[in-house]
């Protein structure tokens, strides 16, 4: 499967890797703000050059502007493109486990049963997601971090490196918990 990438900065070479390890291939980066080399260009051009029924599509903006992130997803949704979920071979994800469109689940991550992962949610190695967890649209989990059990992380949020979320807690939308957290 022939891939885009949307978004060119340090995140994107992070999802190159991980699009590779899943058996697919890399075609190019779409970038509506900066140019080099493998950009193909903004968002608008790439779809006629690349059009979304040939080509699928991996969100490789970073989590500095998760609202920013979140509308340029809608944009390549709009635009046509599928954003299929990635699961590095190396990670751990249950049979019962659901997988929203463009979720990428890192080498060594673990999702346990009846766990949820939103739309475009990205799970750095070393992460476990335990049962009955629901990780929302567009959280970004950081190496290291644990969810405990029946607990809800909120859209739109970042959990810093090596934070504990216990059991049944509901974490709020827009969420920024910085690293070595306890929730």
């Amino acid at each position: 499967m022939n891939f885009l990438l949307y978004g060119s900065g340090e995140f994107a070479a992070t999802v190159r890797e991980l699009v590779r390890h899943c058996g697919h291939e890399v075609a190019g980066m779409v970038d509506d703000w900066t140019s080099g080399p493998g950009v193909l260009g903004r968002l608008d051009q790439v779809a006629k050059s690349h059009p979304p029924d040939r080509y699928r599509m991996g969100i490789a903006i970073g989590y500095s502007d998760l609202r920013a992130r979140w509308n340029a997803i809608r944009q390549a949704l709009t635009v046509g493109y599928q954003l299929p979920s990635l699961v590095h071979p190396a990670a751990y994800v249950a049979d019962s486990v659901q997988i929203g469109a463009g979720a990428m689940v890192m080498a060594t991550a673990s999702v346990d049963v009846h766990a949820h992962l939103g739309v475009a949610s990205v799970l750095w190695p070393g992460v476990t997601v335990s049962h009955d967890s629901q990780i929302c649209d567009n959280v970004f989990l950081s190496p290291g971090v644990i969810v405990c059990g029946a607990t809800r992380i909120g859209a739109h949020s970042f959990i810093g490196a090596g934070s504990v979320i216990v059991d049944h807690a509901d974490v709020p939308e827009g969420s920024r918990l910085k690293m070595l957290s306890a929730f």
